[in-house]
């Protein structure tokens, strides 16, 4: 039907060419007459050209094009509707998500878009400040010439990514700039003008802000000795930021370049633990691979005799050795003492030791594992036991203050492991550290107070412990709950359940040291994180591993369900 139209429309025009044999401007007119489609087509070709070119801006992370044509405009001609679809697409800025929503609505409003590329100076120390940004794009380093060249030279600058802001505390004060701020990259930034910034009094919001961090210090005995000037100066270098539960803060805030200060609810600090490098785990996992073939408890649980126990010791201990040969050397000696003559040599061997018997009592089988094997610093370890886990370590309060706890140690003592905080649903202050050290130089009193801050994070070989006896006791409850409720047979009404379309499989995240020795796998996938210096590591939550049977451990349960 689209074609028949079509056609029909551009076929009575092809007639009228043949009037301008000598192709003036009207023949021209008529041939763009001719390149155009009817207008009830002229809709569809513009429509899906502009969702190919903003699938493709999408995949690169640019601004979108309608809210450029939005931003374009001057803050009084923008309608309720564009400020709320504007606010919509900035909330992937983390800073912008940390304001307050009628905060957020005034920025979206008078926002303006600008695109800059590598090199461009942003701010330069030692000016006015006229502007506040936001980059939704790109990279910008912060530094203390005017210029911004060092940016290029150092191997670790200042950097500030997508979502981070600069600049608001600078309209407040009206100060100078204390640092330069260069692009990286070509950079696009969402910007608020002075002017903008208090017609819209959106000084009066950001102040609310302020008020509230200078709020928070003051109630802290950490700064009881600081005078209201000194205080402010603090909150002008902070900057607050919000995260939901589950988001990840740091992946290590011990080489953070911040001191985070919680102002509400709390985070978690997490450690993950390779477990591979722990002695308490190499020894747990030999002893359960050694029921791997589920022998009967036998006579485990009963008390050993004296005379069993020094030969399980000797067993264990030393090898069992021939000393007859010492024996009979003394046994020759005293006959030659005493005149005896003994025509018979004894043979024994060059260095007088004894020999080597074996064990004569019979001790446990040892079981061999078929599988691949790894050599670790403290012996082998089958390949699918290397595995890390994540443990809790620290539970961070409101009023707790992250980033100091090693401030004054000395280099030697300083603890070293990657460790990561995770939010519980929390609001904090970040301060750069060495505005910190600004701060706080020459001020005795409160060095004093920063080293009673100091806390020690438990050894990974404590941790690993904890991990295996919380592991135990799961295994052990989810077996004595097996034993003691009897599971129906048949349900009389069997829910149906749809199954889950994902690759997540309980599974995944559980070690099983029973299949070990099988040569048929099951498929599934596995999580694993990142190490530093170090390939991925497997994460799991729990192993499985062989164990007795809980009626030889509990003999009064006989079956399920009963208790004797």
């Amino acid at each position: 039907m689209r074609r028949l139209l079509h056609s029909r429309c551009r076929r009575p025009s092809c007639g009228w060419l043949g009037l301008f044999p000598n192709g003036g401007a009207s023949e021209r007119q008529f041939e763009e007459e001719l390149e155009e489609e009817p207008e009830c087509f002229q809709i569809e070709k513009p429509r899906c050209q502009e969702m190919k070119n903003w699938s493709k801006i999408r995949k690169l992370g640019h601004f979108p094009p309608r809210a450029i044509q939005i931003m374009q405009k001057k803050p009084s001609w923008r309608t309720e509707d564009e400020i709320r679809a504007v606010c919509n697409i900035l909330q992937v800025l983390d800073s912008y998500q940390n304001f307050e929503e009628p905060l957020q609505l005034l920025l979206a409003k008078v926002m303006r878009f600008e695109r800059f590329g590598r090199r461009r100076v942003i701010i330069k120390k030692g000016q006015k400040g006229n502007s506040f940004y936001f980059i939704y794009l790109g990279t910008v380093a912060v530094t203390k010439d005017d210029d911004g060249s060092s940016a290029f030279l150092d191997p670790h600058p200042i950097l500030l990514h997508k979502g981070g802001c600069f600049g608001e505390m600078g309209l407040l004060d009206a100060s100078l700039r204390r640092a330069t701020v260069v692009c990286m990259e070509e950079t696009e930034f969402l910007v608020v003008d002075r002017e903008d910034f208090f017609a819209y009094k959106l000084d009066l919001e950001v102040q609310k802000d302020a008020q509230c961090r200078f709020e928070f210090f003051r109630k802290m005995d950490l700064f009881a000795s600081w005078s209201d000037k000194k205080l402010w100066q603090l909150v002008a270098v902070a900057k607050i930021e919000k995260f939901s539960y589950g988001q990840l803060i740091s992946k290590d805030f011990v080489e953070s370049s911040f001191i985070m200060f919680i102002s509400k609810g709390s985070c978690e600090v997490l450690r993950l633990l390779d477990l591979a490098a722990s002695p308490s785990y190499h020894k747990w996992v030999w002893q359960h691979l050694e029921l791997i073939d589920d022998r009967p408890l036998m006579t485990t649980l009963r008390e050993y005799s004296p005379m069993e126990r020094y030969k399980e010791f000797q067993i264990k201990s030393y090898p069992l050795q021939d000393f007859s040969s010492l024996k009979l050397l003394h046994l020759q000696k005293a006959w030659e003492l005493q005149g005896t003559s003994f025509s018979g040599k004894i043979r024994t061997s060059g260095d007088s030791l004894p020999k080597m018997l074996g064990p004569k009592i019979k001790s446990k089988p040892t079981q061999s594992i078929k599988c691949t094997m790894i050599n670790t610093n403290l012996g082998e370890l089958p390949k699918e036991a290397v595995v890390g886990a994540y443990v809790k370590v620290h539970t961070v309060e409101e009023g707790e203050i992250l980033g100091l706890h090693q401030l004054f140690l000395p280099e030697g003592e300083h603890d070293t492991r990657p460790f990561i905080l995770l939010s519980l649903g929390n609001e904090m202050i970040r301060i750069r550290k060495e505005n910190f050290y600004e701060l706080i130089d020459s001020d005795d009193e409160m060095i004093n107070k920063l080293l009673k801050l100091n806390t020690a994070f438990p050894s990974d070989e404590d941790m690993c412990q904890k991990f295996l006896q919380e592991n135990s006791w799961n295994v052990f409850r989810k077996d004595l709950l097996q034993l003691l409720v009897k599971h129906r047979q048949s349900p009389p009404f069997p829910p149906i359940r749809p199954k889950r379309k994902g690759i997540y499989d309980p599974r995944s995240v559980v070690l099983n040291l029973c299949s070990i020795n099988k040569t048929t796998k099951p498929c599934y996938p596995i999580f694993k994180a990142p190490q530093k210096y170090l390939p991925p590591l497997r994460i799991v939550q729990g192993i499985k591993a062989p164990r007795y049977k809980i009626q030889e451990l509990l003999p009064q349960y006989k079956s399920a369900g009963v208790l004797i």
